[in-house]
């Protein structure tokens, strides 16, 4: 069933309760909480925005649709001379110890020299859902001083949640992006070689408990909060359900959260299914992000700027020092001395000033192109004209 909207709006569903359908291994809830969603209220009368035309699921998401993270400890084998150095990692060679021991092997006193061994940390997110048997991603990360984890494989190492529990199972080999390739006086290092990602290189054993479908309340929750986005959102799913259902069901809480009551006869995840394809348009806050680092310069769509008139000009100062050899006069007992001279030379380019008026992107980007400067100078003018108060948008510096 489409419905095309006379008015166009943005969703954004946010969660108050702790996610129990996709279930939370943070906490000891075990059980959907009852929330009472009021939709009574009448449509807004806010302006059409301007933004991008998005699915209510690009720029939502469901809250009780969550991750878990899994962490481990384990020993990736098989490394060309590139593992952990016992000596500065001990640990590693305890875990040798114990690992040959849990294999029916019996190590003789004395140290181990093996250096095709590495201890590392594996990490891996848990989707929502997720049934025992399944696969999942994996990154591993060195936890000592080796130099590469290129060419080794991942021994069986268990995966655990915050609550303690064992919940998948980690073992395969380890595919690294970066390589390190060393002499005898220089070494070239490419990436990041003591880490890497085995794709489907865990196993879930243990399914998270998921009430999803028990669930009479949804809430969802924007990536991007914002006031009016969440009303739009709001508006555009009653209108749908009212011509669905025959009543509204959803209700804004705030900038990022969304309350919806589940209709009776239809699943959850149907009715999800159908909100979510909903069209609407976003709206953002005019926002410029600088950051100094890269000279990199992101002017959102709807920043504005004051009349204003900008001078620039760039001051270059050159020091030189040109130290000259003395010596002394015939006959004399003087000594040859070194007499210093310095050279200051300082140089202003033309500042041309220039009038910017910002009403729209294109202005404003072809009046900063127009004064004919670089990033770094742009930057500093961006400051300036936000100083003066007519940067008439949040300039976030990074």
């Amino acid at each position: 069933m489409i419905i095309r909207l006379a008015l166009a709006v943005c969703l954004g569903l946010v969660a108050t309760a702790p996610a129990s359908s996709g279930g939370d291994l943070n906490d000891g809830y075990d059980g959907a909480q009852a929330i009472t969603v009021s939709a009574n209220g009448q449509s807004s009368n806010l302006p059409v925005p301007t933004g991008p035309a998005s699915r209510i699921k690009d720029i939502a998401t469901l809250q009780t649709a969550r991750d878990n993270q899994l962490i481990g400890y384990g020993l990736v084998i098989g490394l060309q001379g590139t593992g952990d150095g016992l000596r500065n990692s001990p640990f590693t060679e305890q875990s040798i110890r114990a690992m040959l021991r849990n294999l029916g092997i019996a190590m003789e006193d004395g140290r181990a020299r093996a250096k095709n061994v590495a201890a590392v940390i594996v990490t891996a997110n848990l989707p929502a859902f997720v049934q025992s048997g399944s696969r999942i991603d994996i990154s591993v990360s060195s936890l000592g001083d080796a130099t590469s984890l290129a060419g080794g494989t991942l021994v069986m190492t268990p995966l655990r949640a915050p609550d303690g529990e064992i919940y998948a199972v980690a073992q395969g080999p380890v595919f690294v992006s970066g390589f390190t390739a060393q002499g005898e006086a220089e070494t070239l290092t490419k990436g990041v070689p003591t880490s890497g990602r085995i794709p489907n290189g865990a196993i879930v054993e243990r399914q998270v408990e998921a009430r999803f479908n028990d669930d009479r309340a949804l809430t969802m929750q924007l990536r991007n909060p914002d006031f009016s986005t969440a009303v739009r959102i709001t508006d555009a799913i009653n209108l749908y359900t009212t011509g669905r259902f025959g009543k509204r069901l959803a209700s804004e809480q705030d900038a990022r959260t969304i309350l919806i009551n589940r209709p009776g006869g239809i699943s959850a995840a149907r009715f999800v299914a159908e909100i979510e394809n909903l069209i609407i348009r976003t709206d953002t806050p005019a926002r410029v992000v600088v950051d100094e680092r890269t000279g990199t310069i992101v002017i959102g769509q709807d920043v504005k700027i004051s009349q204003v008139a900008v001078s620039y000009g760039a001051l270059t100062v050159r020091i030189t020092e040109q130290p000259k050899v003395v010596q002394p006069a015939p006959f004399s007992r003087g000594e040859t001395a070194e007499e210093p001279s310095t050279i200051i030379d300082a140089q202003q380019d033309d500042a041309r000033v220039a009038l910017l008026d910002g009403p729209d992107l294109q202005t404003l980007v072809a009046g900063l192109n127009r004064i004919g400067v670089k990033p770094d100078g742009i930057i500093a003018i961006l400051q300036g004209i936000k100083s003066a108060g007519a940067l008439q948008a949040e300039l976030v510096l990074q």
